[in-house]
């Protein structure tokens, strides 16, 4: 038996090292970061307590090229952690009536109820294949990211995508699915066909000195099919990146529209003849740079619409928000805050994160989160490079909200509104400086005076100011 285990051995062997490899190339990329915050005041309290942490991830993104065309793309992150930390990571998708973005799918927080990373999490998987017609991407890729970084997300989704070139012109078809329900319960026939699946059509610019695009994107969510209700609506999004000289301009804007909720009969959710709901939303964003030798100022401005609620058949709010990727501020309205604190008062007012409540007695909200819905941001900005390797830059940021309503019962048409649509006013001063070309280290502060929106429905609630101090060192390979 030990001869025969020996020589199918020594065939395997040779068997292996006479095949050719089938990956003739791996690239690999990736990154790591860590970053150490003291904050005095996370809960814009009277008598708040501090509060300080690291927090890292590692992240790595093989590019395996199986042959000339065709290759396989992965991406894993590991350690994604805060230093210490051994509480558990929340981990829900919000399958319900909901905006686009399904952005609960990959938090990270530390009240959740499963355990936080410590070894890989594969986020994305897809082969990319060339053609005579085009490029195919097949698998767990990039989506929620167009133009911009207004309105962004980057998240993980899977995705079939069709791009081509015509002339000048790049041209993308994409296919994607949010949510399968036809496994996510017992058998029922209803189930069939009640997913959540998006469509879209995009063309493409890119010049010298111009970039454009305009996307189209079709969204189909059945997912509460079975009851009665469905939604369908679309995405009309333009934007645009010029430069003319010293002078730097980008733009971008959403349009929403089509149907928010649709109610068939039989409707076991609702009342019998409730009116469907229509969603008219928008957004749009505008910043402009100029460089002046070794220095440069800037200004931007966005608005996201927001909801008062006093119609119940129509739907404000712009579902893409401003994106988590859109970071203004250090403190107010800031993802990485809200992430990795599990919840913060300044990133997530309210902490808001449905926006159509499921039940006759649900309350529809006016959401105003890190993804920045129903907010109008205006920010100036100026840098100087004192040294080829030392970047310093100041701004200050003024936020609102576009309206003041919180929250509407389903039932009464009660409002709830806030006492003032200020969110408040930051002043960040950063300092970054490249120790290597791959490797970077910035040091930051930030003070936020805290506007009286957070006082909610109490206009007599205090509430006090914030200031955070933070260091960043990032390596990208």
């Amino acid at each position: 038996m030990k001869k025969l285990l020996v020589v199918l051995l020594s065939l395997g062997l040779i068997a292996a090292f006479s095949m050719s490899a089938s990956a003739a190339d791996v690239k690999f990329g990736g990154s790591y970061y860590l970053v150490g915050v003291y904050e005095n005041n996370p809960s814009l309290s009277e008598n708040g307590s501090s509060h300080a942490f690291f927090y890292q991830r590692v992240r790595l993104e093989p590019v395996f090229k199986i042959a000339e065309g065709l290759t396989f793309t992965a991406r894993m992150d590991a350690l994604e952690k805060q230093w210490g930390n051994t509480n558990w990571k929340g981990n829900s998708t919000n399958a319900g009536i909901s905006g686009p973005d399904d952005l609960t799918s990959s938090r990270k927080n530390p009240g959740g109820t499963q355990k936080i990373q410590e070894s890989f999490e594969f986020e994305r998987a897809y082969v990319t294949f060339l053609t005579g017609i085009g490029m195919f991407q097949v698998g767990y890729q990039n989506v929620d990211d167009w133009g911009t970084d207004f309105g962004n997300y980057s998240n993980s989704r899977p995705r079939i995508a069709f791009v081509t070139k015509a002339g000048p012109m790049i041209l993308a078809a994409t296919y994607e699915k949010i949510y399968e329900n036809d496994t996510a319960a017992p058998a029922n026939n209803m189930l069939t066909d009640s997913d959540k699946d998006t469509y879209s059509l995009s063309g493409t610019y890119k010049g010298k000195d111009l970039e454009a695009g305009l996307l189209y994107k079709y969204y189909a969510y059945s997912n509460y099919r079975q009851y009665g209700i469905k939604q369908m609506f679309n995405l009309l999004s333009p934007y645009v990146k010029a430069t003319f000289g010293p002078v730097y301009v980008e733009g971008e804007m959403t349009y929403w529209f089509g149907k928010f909720a649709k109610f068939e009969e039989p409707n076991l959710m609702y009342p019998a003849g409730t009116s469907d709901i229509d969603l008219k939303a928008w957004s749009a964003y505008l910043k402009g740079k100029v460089n002046i030798g070794p220095a440069y100022v800037g200004a931007l401005f966005s608005y996201a619409s927001g909801n008062d609620l006093s119609d119940r058949t129509k739907f404000t709010t712009a579902l893409s928000g401003g994106g988590t990727n859109y970071a203004p501020a250090l403190i107010l309205l800031n993802d990485a805050l809200n992430t990795w604190t599990g919840g913060h008062a300044a990133a997530s007012p309210g902490n808001y994160t449905s926006v159509l409540g499921a039940s006759p007695a649900g309350t529809i909200y006016n959401p105003v989160t890190s993804s920045k819905y129903n907010t109008v941001i205006f920010n100036a900005f100026a840098g100087f490079n004192p040294l080829p390797k030392l970047n310093v830059e100041a701004a200050l940021t003024y936020a609102t909200v576009d309206k003041t309503a919180i929250a509407m019962n389903w039932v009464t048409g009660n409002i709830t509104e806030a006492v003032s649509d200020k969110l408040g006013t930051e002043f960040d001063v950063t300092a970054t400086y490249k120790l290597y070309d791959n490797l970077s280290y910035m040091v930051g502060a930030g003070y936020l005076w805290t506007g009286d929106y957070f006082k909610g429905t109490d206009a007599n609630a205090k509430v006090n100011n914030d200031y955070m101090v933070m260091n960043k060192l990032t390596l990208s390979f």
